[in-house]
């Protein structure tokens, strides 16, 4: 209990040294308070002001930023849709030269026959066709076995292309029609070539051969090279099957590829002409592609663009026009931070003037309540709880009323402390401390440390069966804690309870000391009976 008091002692005196330091140094002005700012009545209006400019500027500049880029892309999208036209066109064009071609080489042969003689006035004719086209790779003709028959290479061939597939194409399917066959390497100069092809008949319809025009890959590959379109951009044609034509940039290995499970091939199975975002199946980039169906011929163009070339321009200039709008926003923010700062300040200043006999008061009142509080439980301290009891009981004399005193004391602490530390202990009395402040709820009750590890509950207005149910509660919720202690008969911190009550009677007083006393007395029946006990006796009466 005296421990208690010089902690209480000591705790008034660091207080009141610390009041004294208080009144000789002006404390710092606090930090501001933005969202009291908020409410201001003259600080609001500067808030929403540079608020509303800050959006504006954002807001517009947002618009800009998203419109040019919309502008970028409309324009790479025409642009794109232009070269797939251009390149379509020169695509139908040469390949109406070549079909033309085979309709003239299909009817002088059917016509000349395949003597010796005719053979050689088709061989020149192919030469002089050859000479006209020079886009053409060369002309040929097959007979119904097979066999070579003329050729515009001006050599005479040896060897059979019957196990070609435009040679068997036509064997199974009679018709006029030109047959677009897929790219092949040329067997008389092993150079990657496209065969456009067309049967040959007789006026009875009896299979007599095949002609063929072949086109130079690399004729694509010089025309489409010149186009400007990045340096990752490309330029795709495909038979109608999703067969690799050609391919810039060029690369060998991709000519006759199937790409019918690209992303392009799938949009034109829905649509003949479009423009859209895609993943290129080949090099896994991001590409605005423009593509078409041909309508004359069996060939599909794709052009793209990569989005880095296209959106490289406008995402510099977005740079350029969102580092000015957050300048902007920069300078908005900190005039009005700093015009709110100073109002913010004088307000401050003006408040802490108003409030300083306030504080004074109230660290004055403070002072009160640090001098009747224990500091580790933070319950009410001995000087508090003597304060009290007398006040109560001069109530109950003035009253007739009743006033019960519960002791309470932890079974076995001092091994606690011994077993489990210091540290530990102090823990277990701010639980416990914990567990009255949590029972102890009535207005005008009172739980105190009464010292050590004792504490007291004064209870006015309580008979007896009502502070025995209290200690009760209370013995209860602290074995629940469930503390460990190795010394406790249960294994876990326990605690026992005197239970006094004193009440009205005809002649005498009753002091403090003696309800103390008498609970006291309980308290140690309480412990000698086998602890973690409640022990109350009778009333004690209090003279009117």
């Amino acid at each position: 209990m005296a421990q208690c008091d010089e902690s209480g002692a000591a705790a008034l005196e660091d207080v009141t040294l610390g009041s004294t330091s208080h009144q000789q140094a002006a404390p710092p002005i606090p930090p501001l308070h933005w969202r009291r700012a908020w409410t201001h009545p003259v600080i609001r209006p500067v808030i929403l002001a540079a608020a509303l400019a800050s959006a504006i500027v954002v807001g517009f500049s947002s618009w800009f930023v998203a419109h040019g880029r919309q502008t970028e892309i409309g324009q790479a999208e025409v642009a794109s849709s232009n070269v797939a036209r251009m390149v379509g066109v020169q695509v139908e064009a040469a390949m109406q030269l070549a079909g033309m071609a085979l309709a003239d080489i299909a009817e002088r042969v059917a016509q000349d026959g395949d003597d010796a003689a005719a053979q050689a006035r088709l061989t020149a004719h192919l030469g002089e066709l050859a000479g006209t086209f020079p886009d053409l790779h060369g002309l040929f003709v097959y007979r119904a076995d097979g066999a070579w028959f003329a050729t515009s290479l001006g050599r005479h061939m040896k060897g059979n292309n019957a196990d070609r597939e435009y040679f068997q194409y036509h064997q199974a399917h009679r018709g006029t029609a030109v047959h677009f066959g897929k790219p092949v390497k040329s067997r008389s100069t092993g150079l990657w070539v496209m065969p456009l092809s067309r049967g040959i008949y007789s006026g009875d319809g009896r299979f007599l051969g095949v002609a063929v025009v072949t086109l130079r890959i690399n004729f694509f590959e010089r025309i489409y090279d010149e186009l400007n379109i990045g340096d990752q951009g490309t330029v795709l044609l495909m038979l109608s099957d999703g067969t690799v034509v050609y391919r810039r940039p060029f690369d060998e290995k991709l000519i006759g590829t199937d790409l019918s499970r690209g992303n392009i091939y799938n949009e034109l199975r829905t649509r003949s002409v479009g423009s859209a975002f895609l993943v290129a199946k080949v090099d896994g980039l991001v590409r605005l592609y423009s593509f078409r169906r041909l309508e004359q011929v069996p060939i599909l163009v794709a052009v793209g663009r990569t989005k880095d070339d296209i959106l490289g321009n406008w995402r510099r200039s977005s740079t350029l026009i969102g580092a000015a709008a957050l300048l902007i926003c920069a300078i908005f923010a900190a005039f009005a931070a700093k015009l709110i700062r100073q109002l913010l300040i004088r307000e401050e200043l003006d408040r802490q003037l108003r409030v300083r006999a306030g504080e004074l008061e109230q660290h004055n009142i403070g002072l009160h309540a640090l001098a009747h509080t224990d500091q580790l439980t933070q319950l009410a301290n001995r000087r508090r709880f003597d304060e009290l009891l007398a006040q109560e009981l001069r109530r109950a004399e003035r009253g007739g009323t009743t006033v019960s005193l519960l002791l309470m004391d932890l079974d076995f602490f001092k091994q606690f402390n011994d077993q489990y530390g210091h540290v530990a202990g102090d823990d277990c009395l701010r639980r416990t401390a914990s567990v009255l402040a949590a029972e102890i709820v009535r207005s005008g009750d009172l739980a105190a440390r009464y010292g050590g590890e004792e504490f007291a509950v004064i209870m006015p207005n309580t008979g007896p069966a009502g502070a025995i149910a209290v200690a009760e509660r209370i013995r209860l919720s602290l074995a629940a804690l469930r503390i460990p202690h190795q010394h406790s008969a249960t294994g876990v911190v326990t605690a026992s309870f005197g239970v006094a009550t004193a009440g009205p009677a005809r002649t005498g007083a009753y002091a403090p000391a003696d309800l103390i006393e008498q609970a006291d007395r309980q308290l140690y029946a309480a412990k000698n009976n086998g602890r973690n006990k409640v022990s109350a006796a009778g009333h004690l009466r209090v003279a009117h």
